[in-house]
């Protein structure tokens, strides 16, 4: 981000502090956006939570077990199109 963003936010009667779009747009930050708020030189600070903290693939690797042989990528792709379709017809 290079231009500083200066438009305001409020804090609602439940307590609920409302951003300006500008500033959700600015940060990529949706309706639902998880925030962890920090006390900072007399303010707050805003950062964005995420589910699962960042991994290594190394550190990931095998923790989703397949019992069997392994599966070509033709068997996987049959198996995407086949759960696409009965996606679909929910």
């Amino acid at each position: 981000m290079s231009d500083p963003i200066q438009p305001a936010a409020f804090v609602s009667k439940e307590g609920h502090i409302i951003l300006s779009n500008a500033i959700c747009d600015a940060l990529g930050w949706v309706p639902g956006t998880r925030l962890t708020i920090e006390y900072a030189r007399g303010g707050l600070l805003l950062k964005q939570t995420f589910a699962f903290a960042p991994s290594a693939i190394d550190t990931l690797f095998g923790s989703l077990r397949h019992v069997g042989p392994a599966l070509s990528v033709e068997d996987m792709h049959a198996a995407i199109v086949r759960e696409a379709a009965d996606r679909s017809d929910d």
